[in-house]
């Protein structure tokens, strides 16, 4: 039988997930990063992504975090998230006038516009629409 521990993410708005998981994915600052039972433990920023929890037979959820943090502890790991919401509930036409958006401010030099800000926008539009690319790719694996 494969081990599991506790997993929770928790967004300043509400807990969105807590249950058993086998493994977990997360975009991290420098990369994805998989979490397995026996872990060590770890404090590690995330960057807007996707976050994967693969339950018992298989079973997974996907979560879409616009920054926060993942916690390793020797039973449980926590997902602080900033904003945290099922993919399912992403609106990929949303995310996608975002980005269009965000672009077009970037390229606009005559206009009076914050670049950081601009640039924020974009990776938090891609990284919804990543994670929506995700869950499309999934769904289309059990189909």
């Amino acid at each position: 039988m494969t081990k599991t521990f506790k997993c929770e993410i928790v967004s300043a708005e509400a807990s969105i997930f807590s249950g058993e998981a086998e493994h977990v994915v997360a975009a991290g600052r420098a990369g994805d990063l998989g979490v397995l039972a026996g872990h060590t433990p770890l404090l590690t920023e995330l960057a807007p992504g996707p976050v994967r929890i693969v339950r018992g037979g298989g079973e997974e959820d996907h979560f879409y975090v616009s920054g926060g943090f993942l916690e390793v502890q020797p039973e449980v790991v926590t997902v602080l998230a900033d904003t945290a919401v099922r993919a399912d509930d992403l609106d990929e036409a949303a995310a996608e006038e975002a980005r269009q958006q965000a672009l077009k401010a970037m390229q606009d030099k005559s206009a009076e516009m914050d670049y950081t800000r601009a640039t924020a926008e974009l990776a938090e539009a891609a990284a919804q629409l990543r994670t929506i690319q995700q869950l499309r790719r999934k769904v289309g694996r059990s189909s």
